[in-house]
């Protein structure tokens, strides 16, 4: 690495890291105000402070499952350190939420497709999922720009063919980030465009295929079928496709996303999660819940607007910048 490369990225990281920043601040002033109230007045953490704090981490929307993880693995320490301040409580507090993360940690995936040779003869195939609204259509472009800034080949498949607005949305990311997108338009088989697309992908050496799927919810056993259909299709072009199923969520939803994850789980076998819209809420808690509770690994998060805020989740670097005051 050049000199300016080195520059180049040191400042993508520290842009990264404010962006981060930026967009965890209301879970952040939630988070804090709480804490603040869970301990005003105490010298050290007892029944009261932790019964406080298990109501702080609801509020956060981290979901009771994983907020009681949490309270017991912070009472055990307790109980075997004898005595812990308060003023500890916010390092312990991120020590054990880091850990809970860390069993659904990873560099596999779509995460690891950056550090993948370019052509490897097959592409990396990323089948999209989500409800509508949450941002899914958004989501593949931002990953798209992510993957032809460093410089892989990608193809999109439009195979949302149930919502017009999705289909032209996708093409006018791929115009925008300047990858080809595969579309045959709107009440069109969504099957056959992701075959296309693969097919493509294939002909062209892509690195990676990312195809949009339909966000319905309202038929759990038809959103199977055509899940199901789609990846069959997909296998006549490349046996073990897709790669990655990648579940996009609406972190401002709250315990809602996490609702819409164990349906869509159950619906086709979810193998990494994208939480959007994290910033301008205070829900941000929602990724350690989602996270704990469904064993599925967070890929990315978003915190803004720009082609740039869609980030590789580090749970490190997203507990540090949630504990930051």
């Amino acid at each position: 690495m050049g000199l300016f490369d080195f520059f180049k990225k040191d400042k993508e990281s520290k842009e990264q890291q404010q962006a981060l920043d930026e967009g965890l601040q209301k879970t952040k002033t939630n988070f804090f105000d709480q804490l603040s109230k869970a301990v005003v007045g105490k010298s050290t953490v007892d029944e009261a402070v932790l019964d406080d704090l298990e109501t702080m981490l609801v509020h956060a929307d981290v979901g009771i499952d994983t907020t009681v993880k949490v309270i017991d693995r912070i009472e055990k320490r307790v109980a075997r350190d004898k005595y812990v301040s308060t003023s500890e409580l916010d390092r312990i507090l991120r020590e054990e939420i880091v850990e809970l993360l860390d069993r659904n940690s990873g560099a596999t995936g779509s995460r690891a497709i950056l550090d993948r040779p370019d052509n490897t003869g097959s592409p990396f195939v990323i089948m999209v999922v989500g409800v509508n609204g949450v941002g899914k259509t958004t989501t593949i472009g931002k990953l798209a720009h992510r993957f032809h800034a460093a410089g892989k080949k990608v193809v999109l498949g439009a195979a949302d063919t149930f919502r017009a607005a999705a289909v032209d949305q996708l093409i006018i990311w791929g115009q925008r980030v300047g990858v080809p997108v595969i579309s045959h338009g709107m009440n069109t088989d969504p099957a056959a465009v992701a075959f296309d697309a693969v097919q493509k992908g294939v002909d062209m050496g892509a690195d990676v295929v990312i195809i949009d799927t339909a966000g319905r919810l309202h038929n759990k056993v038809n959103l199977m079928n055509e899940l199901s259909k789609i990846k069959r299709v997909m296998q006549k072009v490349i046996p073990d496709a897709p790669h990655e199923v990648l579940l996009v969520l609406d972190g401002s939803t709250g315990q809602n996303a996490f609702l819409q994850a164990k349906e869509f789980t159950k619906a086709t076998e979810v193998s990494a999660l994208a939480i959007t819209k994290l910033d301008g809420t205070a829900k941000g808690g929602v990724v350690i819940g989602i996270s704990d509770q469904l064993q599925v690994p967070v890929r990315y998060i978003g915190v803004g607007e720009k082609m740039t805020d869609l980030q590789l989740f580090d749970r490190t670097t997203f507990v540090h910048s949630l504990f930051k005051k």
